[in-house]
């Protein structure tokens, strides 16, 4: 069975934590798009890793874990995190792979997306890592792939300081490139889960244009950087926070911004750690967005969502969700293309009664209050869309099944 995990939000919904726990249960970890702009934060009782190239299974000492066509790859970034993970007694050799189809991120890509976001007359607020002009490159027909390290025409044409970069990884790199394709074809039969990196509403198609990154962070992604067709893909999982958050410029119809929502923008931002493990910015916060939520449900075909920080609002007395925009004197339920209409929006709020009570308590859905059950269930109503999983904490084992991702 394949299932996708892709974030309906903005990123940052908790993706790495629903990998790396449901990686328990796969034998091949995919990650099929983004590169070292993304962090996922895995937390296994008092240990803590920050990971940003690869795919979150690579804790389980069994797993194979795979950096797909969809990626783009710093080798410096790469080796650290390799290195890290090894010091600290995970063993990675023969676990990790690359696409050859993957490109590489070079030295003077990371500074020209410096330079050009800088230059900017509305910045994208990028990472800095260099994973658009990369994306640029691949593009442009100019990018350089894994498997062209081998090509001495292809490696020949590059420019000195690129050859120069290049050249020492290419003994690690190589050994550990794949034909995706084949395989996964010769592990057909195998549990496969095909990671995302950020989320739908930062799609370079489906997410807010121009504010967005450069890669395919939607569920059709996981078909073309996984090297599969779209068929043999089983489920869509989406994921999503029990509240908002954006990093970096653009729209954020849901955003905490009038002065009285300053108290509570600041303790959702520190007990919820809203702070980003790549860059260490703070992230925006705002109500949860069903209107985005339910456009990232239709936009991937999600079959089931991933609900997480639903902890987060545990001692508050209420909760608030926007569920449609007023953009002048309209009412707008649905979820626009243009970014001037999304600048406008101001959210419709609906608000629920707290529980007041932990969470992280409970053993089984069936534990939580009545009215932490009735939010989710609101929020399952109105995206037609079930919450099958729902994480009340960051470890592992503060993860709440109502249904197993792993049944067609």
């Amino acid at each position: 069975m394949k299932v996708v995990v892709i974030g309906a939000q903005w990123g940052d919904e908790g993706k790495g934590k629903i990998v790396d726990y449901l990686a328990n249960e796969a034998q091949i970890i995919v990650r099929f798009s983004g590169g070292a702009n993304a962090g996922h934060t895995i937390v296994i009782g008092e240990e803590e890793y920050a990971l940003h190239l690869i795919p979150a299974g690579i804790l389980y000492p069994d797993k194979q874990v795979i950096l797909g066509a969809g990626m783009v790859i710093d080798p410096v970034a790469l080796f650290k995190e390799i290195d890290m993970l090894n010091e600290r007694g995970i063993n990675t050799t023969g676990r990790v792979f690359i696409a050859d189809r993957a490109h590489l991120v070079l030295p003077r890509y990371i500074q020209v997306d410096k330079e050009r976001d800088a230059a900017r007359k509305k910045p994208i607020g990028t990472t800095g890592r260099g994973i658009g002009i990369t994306y640029s490159m691949k593009s442009d027909r100019e990018g350089i792939r894994i498997a062209d390290l081998t090509s001495k025409e292809t490696f020949g044409d590059l420019p000195d300081e690129d050859r120069a970069f290049l050249e020492p990884y290419i003994e690690r790199l190589l050994p550990m490139s794949i034909d995706l394709s084949t395989y996964l074809q010769y592990h057909k039969n195998a549990q496969i889960l095909f990671e995302g990196a950020q989320g739908t509403l930062l799609d370079l198609d489906l997410g807010t244009y121009p504010y967005v990154s450069s890669g395919m962070s939607c569920a059709a992604g996981a078909a073309i950087g996984g090297c599969v067709g779209p068929r043999a893909l089983d489920k869509v999982l989406g994921v999503f926070k029990a509240y908002s958050t954006r990093v970096g410029n653009g729209p954020f119809p849901s955003e905490f911004g009038a002065t009285n929502e300053d108290a509570l923008c600041r303790f959702v931002r520190d007990l919820g750690r809203e702070y980003g493990v790549t860059t260490g910015r703070p992230r925006r916060c705002g109500y949860l967005d069903l209107v985005a939520l339910r456009y990232a449900c239709l936009s991937n075909s999600i079959d089931s969502l991933v609900m997480t920080h639903l902890d987060v609002y545990d001692t508050l007395e209420d909760v608030k969700a926007c569920v449609a925009y007023r953009i002048g004197d309209r009412i707008v339920e649905n979820f626009p293309a243009s970014i001037e209409a999304l600048n406008n929006a101001k959210p419709v709020l609906r608000s629920f009664r707290g529980w007041q009570k932990p969470l992280f308590k409970a053993l089984s859905y069936n534990d939580f209050p009545i009215a932490a059950m009735e939010y989710i269930e609101f929020i399952e109503r109105f995206c037609e869309t079930p919450i099958d999983i729902v994480s009340v904490g960051y470890d592992r084992k503060e993860t709440i099944i109502r249904r197993s991702p792993w049944t067609k």
